[in-house]
C-alpha cells in the first residue's frame, strides 16, 4: 500500500498534489520528525522497489500521502480507509446505476466479501484541529 497503481504507469499525479499538501502541513506546525521519517521511508521503499522489481514502475501513490495527512489531522488509523472510501461513493453509485441500466455487472470481481452489520461509535470522532 502506498506504492504503485493499477492504472497509472507513471507517478500518480494526485500523489504530487498530496505530497505538496503534506509538506505545507508539516512545515506549519505538524510533527516535522514524522514527516521527515515518512520521506525517508518513501525514499528507501522506492529504492528497494526499483532494486527488487526493476521491470515494474512502483511510484508513490495517493495512499501514502493521504495516510500521512490524515494522521497529522488527528484521524484515528481505523478511519483512514473509510475516509479514503467516502470520496469514491459517487463513482461506486454511478457504477451501480449503470449496471442496473445495462443489466450486467461491470466488475464482478469487486464483490464485497467482508464483515457486515458493523457500526461506528460517533463519540470517537476526533475534534478537528485548527
Amino acid at each position: 500500500m502506498g506504492f504503485g497503481h493499477r492504472i497509472y504507469r507513471v507517478r500518480d499525479p494526485r500523489a504530487d498534489v498530496l505530497a505538496h499538501a503534506a509538506e505545507l502541513f508539516y512545515s506549519r506546525g505538524g510533527d516535522q520528525h514524522l514527516y521527515d521519517l515518512a520521506r525517508s521511508v518513501e525514499s528507501t521503499a522506492l529504492r528497494l522497489l526499483h532494486e527488487y522489481k526493476p521491470d515494474r514502475r512502483l511510484d508513490t501513490n495517493v495512499e501514502f500521502y493521504t495516510a500521512l495527512l490524515l494522521h497529522g489531522l488527528g484521524f484515528p488509523a481505523e478511519l483512514f480507509t473509510p475516509t479514503f472510501a467516502v470520496g469514491r461513493v459517487l463513482g461506486w453509485s454511478a457504477h451501480c446505476l449503470e449496471q442496473l441500466a445495462e443489466g450486467k455487472l461491470i466488475r464482478p470481481q469487486s464483490a464485497y466479501i467482508g464483515p457486515t452489520g458493523l457500526h461506528y461509535d460517533r463519540a470517537r470522532i476526533p475534534e478537528v484541529r485548527q
